[in-house]
């Protein structure tokens, strides 16, 4: 990108309103008009976007097309980069090279038709999508911070000014109060989006408070979790929107310093942030008497060190200061004298909760309060990564559920392969599973199931993760990056790590997952900082919803995915072609070979994964050690003897997640005719009998009808007066077993299911019976 867009200096608000008006009289970036628009954000820059974009100058030159080629930021579809938008046609295309430069001038400017093999499609048998908006990626997304990401210059400020760039700042220096601002902001419940999700307008207006002449206003920008680039992405793509945002803070609480605090990792951010500095305080936009109001205000840019307990806020300001980057305990906050940089009182949040200030201010609390939740208003930015077929960056309305945004937005799970866990929040963030797909996606939700909004990382898993890896992967980063100020945290993290390291490597004892437990809430309780505060997130969450696959690896020596190489590996004789790679591969000799087939010595066998690895037909199994002896002894096939167990150990939600069913309730007040009427419409033998709050107080069965009828009670009789009893609720993890002994013993046949009070389902006990049978006909034939 080349820096463009010098202008002579603004002297008044006028004169930014006259610039305006003569740039959309140039119709500048005005549609209609013939323009590609190139990805150039870092993901599609390390596959030669800039490449792209000079060949397209090139070419569009040479043949004397008027076409106008933006290299603008991060446009979102990483996974299929370069990307770019052909307008005025709509036209989006994907993964493009230098080399298809002469068709798309030709066949897109010159015939005014689509290169079909550059268009969007889901698969190869799906018609091509032509428009960005009907692309599945884009479809529910909801574009506000990174309005600008695809369609400006990131270099050039008038193209921000020509997008209604710099309109709240306009607004708040010609007509708005600071207080007015701040209470602007205070009434949209603009939530810090860095993670805490503190309200934005609260902690202004406390720094507003603060005594002294000299303020500050810091951007966070160091964006430290592994395969986040939401900032990244703003301040390559919009920095003028960071800036501005800064420069409507810096008005509200009278502040006339401003720091950018920018990872060094993120060059392009840093050279596009210089470049937007140094074209704002040309055009009278920075620096001393902003648009002749007499307000100054002066940003720099402080690059860290990557260290990432510099993105919590005292740490922050200790390296800002140029001192080692630990936290220090609170009181004093930043916003309080002593608290900020060199004693001064400061307001920190994070970029892209000063890049949704602007439109904030330009359209009012009121709308941005009608987007999102109520508690969790407007849009959030995530990036999402991970084993999902569309990665990339994403901006959606709070409140939307996580399936939408894995499935809808993401495209499913890459090979079609069953969703297991989407880890939110970062490093400290927590691992939701499958059953919470549907929970709203907001502050306060997610921190009910364990997990945090963050910063805006998500990581998708499928069943080839093993979550206590994951758990030792995020925790081998936190502990690693913990500054080691706090004991807690310090040597806490470190024996938790080792604790993980142990039942990964196979030699777990009985008591360490409680000793994890146990470690987890303490450092929760004891650590200084958010880093340590958070840090056992990802193994607390994992033994809360994966605790078989710790038990597994403690009490089995043994890896459902397949990660950690532990397990007995044996070869599928009805699977082998004995091609001999597996023996060519195994260094340890392991594998041998007979007349008729190739076997593992598993005195020999490391467990090195090279036999698995590099069979075609994946005939190498890795099975559980107790499987490799009771098929050995008894000959019994490991298949059948996994489906024995898995049914076994079958729970209550096992068996109505493989069914659909449909929950049917009737109101207390209402009649006996009526429930007998909705039974037989519904064809079901019970029905659930709630109260005006919805919640389950009885059940009505088929048996209530025959007592009905033997004691000739009315039909008009209500509900309430002849099935209120005490009745038996099951948890959905109560396991087959349980529920069958308990069904049996109180004589139940109906079984209602409720998980946090809400009703989730019926079982019966022929559901139960009926799950039990096939591993019961199988062990008699086996036995007999």
């Amino acid at each position: 990108m080349t820096e463009t867009g010098k202008t002579a200096k603004l002297r008044s608000i006028k004169d930014l309103t006259d610039l305006r008006v003569r740039l959309a009289a140039q119709g500048m970036l005005a549609p209609g008009k013939k323009r590609i628009s190139v990805c150039c954000g870092t993901g599609c820059q390390a596959n030669g976007s800039m490449r792209l974009v000079h060949e397209l100058k090139k070419t569009a030159e040479k043949k004397e097309l008027d076409v106008e080629i933006v290299a603008t930021g991060c446009q979102g579809l990483c996974q299929k980069g370069p990307i770019m938008r052909a307008e005025p046609y709509g036209y989006f295309y994907q993964k493009v090279q230098p080399d298809k430069v002469d068709e798309i001038i030709s066949i897109t400017y010159s015939a005014d038709m689509p290169v079909r093999k550059l268009l969007y499609k889901d698969t190869f048998l799906n018609k091509p999508v032509e428009k960005m908006e009907e692309v599945p990626f884009y479809k529910k997304q909801m574009r506000i911070v990174l309005k600008n990401n695809g369609r400006i210059d990131p270099t050039n400020i008038l193209h921000y000014v020509a997008v209604e760039g710099y309109k709240a700042a306009e607004k708040i220096f010609s007509s708005m109060k600071p207080d007015a601002v701040i209470e602007e902001i205070t009434k949209a419940n603009l939530r810090g989006r860095g993670g805490a999700g503190f309200p934005a307008g609260v902690k202004w207006a406390h720094t507003r408070r603060a005594p002294g002449k000299i303020k500050m206003v810091i951007a966070n920008g160091d964006e430290g979790d592994p395969g986040a680039f939401m900032d990244r992405s703003i301040m390559e793509g919009d920095p003028h929107s960071l800036l501005e945002g800064m420069l409507v803070c810096a008005y509200a609480i009278d502040a006339h310093y401003g720091f950018i605090y920018v990872r060094h990792e993120y060059p392009l951010a840093v050279r596009n942030l210089r470049i937007a500095i140094k074209q704002a305080e040309d055009m009278g936009l920075l620096g001393k008497n902003i648009l002749g109001t007499g307000f100054d205000f002066t940003v720099y840019i402080k690059e860290g060190a990557g260290a990432f307990v510099c993105g919590e806020a005292t740490a922050l300001v200790a390296s800002l200061e140029g001192r080692r980057g630990f936290p220090h305990a609170r009181p004093p906050r930043v916003s309080e004298t002593g608290g900020g940089p060199w004693g001064y009182p400061s307001n920190l949040n994070n970029v892209e909760t000063f890049a949704c200030v602007p439109p904030i201010i330009e359209k009012g609390a009121e709308w941005f309060l009608s987007i999102g939740t109520v508690n969790s208003p407007g849009t959030k930015v995530f990036a999402l990564t991970g084993k999902v077929r569309n990665t990339g960056l994403v901006e959606v309305p709070m409140g939307i559920t996580l399936r939408e945004i894995v499935f809808d937005i993401g495209g499913g799970i890459l090979g079609n392969k069953k969703f297991k866990a989407i880890q939110t929040g970062g490093p400290s963030g927590g691992c939701i599973p499958e059953q919470h797909l549907d929970l709203p996606v907001d502050f306060d939700s997610l921190r009910k199931v364990g997990s945090i909004m963050g910063s805006g990382g998500m990581v998708v898993m499928d069943a080839d993760n093993c979550m206590v890896d994951i758990a030792k992967f995020f925790l081998s980063f936190t502990q690693a990056e913990s500054c080691g100020k706090c004991p807690p945290c310090r040597i806490g993290t470190y024996r938790m790590l080792e604790l993980l390291e142990k039942i990964t490597a196979g030699n777990g004892e009985p008591g360490d997952i409680e000793r994890l437990e146990e470690l987890g809430k303490m450092i929760q309780r004891g650590s200084l900082c958010g880093l340590g505060q958070s840090a056992p997130n990802p193994v607390l969450t994992t033994i809360r919803y994966f605790r078989e696959e710790y038990e597994e690896h403690i009490q089995e020596t043994y890896c459902r995915a397949n990660v950690c190489n532990l397990g007995v590996f044996t070869i599928n004789h009805n699977e082998c072609i004995l091609c001999g790679l597996c023996k060519q591969a195994c260094a340890f000799d392991a594998v041998k070979e007979t007349r008729k087939s190739f076997f593992i010595d598993h005195d020999y066998c490391t467990k090195c994964k090279a036999c698995y690895s590099v069979c075609p037909v994946q005939a190498i199994m890795i099975t559980r050690p107790k499987y490799a002896r009771l098929e050995e002894e008894f000959k019994l096939p490991s298949e059948k003897l996994e489906v024995i167990e898995r049914r076994s150990k079958m729970r209550l939600k096992d068996i109505l997640e493989s069914r659909p069913y449909e929950i049917i309730t009737i109101r207390k007040d209402e009649t006996i005719k009526n429930a007998v009427h909705l039974m037989n419409e519904k064809k079901v033998s019970g029905v659930f009998v709630v109260d005006e709050q919805g919640k389950l107080v009885s059940i009505f069965t088929e048996r209530d009808i025959v007592r009905c009828v033997f004691n000739n009670t009315p039909t008009s009789e209500k509900l309430e007066s002849i099935c209120m009893r005490d009745i038996i609720t099951f948890e959905p993890t109560v396991a087959v077993s349980a529920a069958i002994a308990i069904a049996s013993r109180k004589n139940i046949r109906h079984i209602p299911v409720v998980e946090d009070g809400n009703i989730i389902g019926m079982i019966t006990f022929r559901d139960l019976v009926a799950y039990l049978l096939p591993e019961i006909c199988y062990m008699a034939e086996t036995m007999y």
